[in-house]
Order: structure tokens, then sequence, then C-alpha cells
């Protein structure tokens, strides 16, 4: 029997889970299909940049210049004989590529603000939840005649903890400490 429960309770569980997983999933193809265009090719130049073809391509590339400038391949001319056009060409390429790279971190630092921000609201709705079970539990408790060793922690948690109030704790703490970046964790 007690088999039987803890089966259905993973079922549930993997229900919700799945239901979660797949929401995500749905969250995020709508936010790709409502990409811009420009937003996509920078992705697609970011995540070819950051590949070993990319590696691969430019060690081709490169080599071949270099040893077909160097006279080392005599079946090319050199072309580039002081290697400056290389120089500029590779510099050029790095603007190019460190500004598609900077944009592409734009994007994902406002999408992390965006987790985060629903990560805040999940745990500020759970911290609400558990407060009114504690003060439930607690008048239950006092109605039963049942006494609590601890009571003033349970009356210290019963206590709503608005996100303005940590943060301005917070930032309390670090300006008594002089250092102008958070406590270590």
């Amino acid at each position: 029997m007690s088999s039987s429960i803890s089966d259905r309770q993973v079922r549930r569980t993997a229900k919700r889970l799945d239901r979660n997983i797949e929401a995500l999933l749905k969250r995020r193809e709508q936010e790709a299909r409502q990409s811009t265009m420009q937003e996509r090719a920078v992705d697609a130049i970011t995540r070819f940049a950051g590949s070993l073809m990319f590696v691969y391509l430019h060690l081709l590339i490169f080599g071949f210049w270099i040893m077909a400038n160097l006279d080392l391949l005599p079946f090319v001319p050199a072309f580039d004989p002081s290697l400056v056009i290389l120089a500029m060409v590779a510099s050029v390429e790095a603007i190019f590529i460190s500004t598609f790279v900077l944009i592409s971190q734009n994007r994902m630092a406002e999408a992390d603000d965006k987790r985060a921000d629903l990560n805040l609201q999940i745990c500020l709705l759970a911290e609400h939840e558990v407060t009114t079970l504690l003060t439930l539990a607690a008048a239950i408790a006092d109605k039963l005649g049942v006494e609590i060793e601890t009571k003033a922690e349970l009356e210290e948690l019963k206590e709503e903890v608005t996100p303005e109030a940590v943060l301005d704790e917070i930032e309390e703490k670090v300006k008594r400490r002089g250092a102008g970046k958070p406590p270590p964790t």
C-alpha cells in the first residue's frame, strides 16, 4: 500500500515537473519566434564565432595567407608581403566579432534578469505561503493548548518579510563595511 502511494506521488510530481518544463520550453520557443532578424543574425554569427569550425577556418585562411606571403607556396604569388593587410583584416574582424559577442551577452543578461525576477517572485510567494502556514499552525497549537518551546522564534518567523527591507538591510551592511560590494556568501 505504501509503495502505491509513493508511486502515485511520483507520477503526480512527474506530471507537474513535465508541465513546468513544457511551459518553459514553449516560452523559449515564443521568445525565439519574436526575436528580430537582426537578433537571429547576431546569434548565428556569435554561435559560429564560438565554434571550433571558426578556429579551423581561421587556421586555414591565415596559415595560407602567411605561407603565401612568406614565399613558402611557390605556386602562389605574394600579395601582402608585409602582412599589413592581414593585420588590418584581423583587427576589423575582431572589432565586429567582439561587438556581436557583446550584443549577445546583453540579450543573455536581459533573459537572466527575467529569470531572476521570476525566481524572486516565486520565492516571495513561497515565503508568504510558509508564513501563512506558520501562523495557521500556531493558531491551531494555541487552540489545542499545545506548548511550543521555540515560541519566540516562531513569532519571528510569522512576520512578513518584504524585499525592500531585505535590500535596505543588505545596502546598510555594505555601507557599514565600506567595501562597496555585497558581503561574501
